[in-house]
């Protein structure tokens, strides 16, 4: 459990803040986590590709180019982390953040997955691979300080 520093990997929803409410709860504790996460400005990742290898007629390939680039950052980042801690929001469906899941599985990384109760039937498949499953922001802090401290949230 005595580890210097763990590394944790943010993916999913990017529409709250979530990862915020993470990283100061996380902060706030004192906890030795190094955080790390995809893109999370949603124009600059979808039109990431485009911006810098060149327009594209078909949407197709307008997003092929980006999740090619993207793919460089996550591939690696999820590589690097102990921890992959998923989000699922309500609103927009995360196909990004399964296929996360699902790297992250194969690659035998350690998977945390945050969403509502009412999504429990539509992740279970990837709830079955998570070490834990919460529902909040602050339930993942409590679980990252056992985690990293073996002390129970107070």
């Amino acid at each position: 459990m005595k580890k210097d520093k763990w590394i944790v990997y943010l993916s999913g929803e990017i529409h709250s803040d979530w990862r915020d409410q993470i990283r100061k709860g996380t902060e706030d504790l004192g906890l030795n986590i190094e955080f790390l996460s995809p893109v999370t400005d949603h124009k600059s990742s979808d039109d990431c590709g485009v911006s810098i290898l060149g327009e594209e007629l078909e949407a197709f390939w307008h997003d092929h180019k980006g999740a090619k680039l993207n793919s460089i950052i996550t591939n690696t980042l999820l590589k690097e982390s102990d921890i992959v801690v998923i989000r699922f929001g309500e609103k927009y469906r995360q196909w990004n953040a399964a296929f996360d899941a699902g790297y992250a599985s194969a690659l035998g990384k350690s998977i945390i997955t945050v969403h509502d109760a009412s999504l429990n039937h539509a992740l279970k498949e990837i709830d079955a691979a998570a070490k834990a499953v919460a529902e909040t922001p602050l339930q993942v802090v409590g679980l990252l300080k056992y985690i990293t401290q073996g002390k129970l949230p107070e």
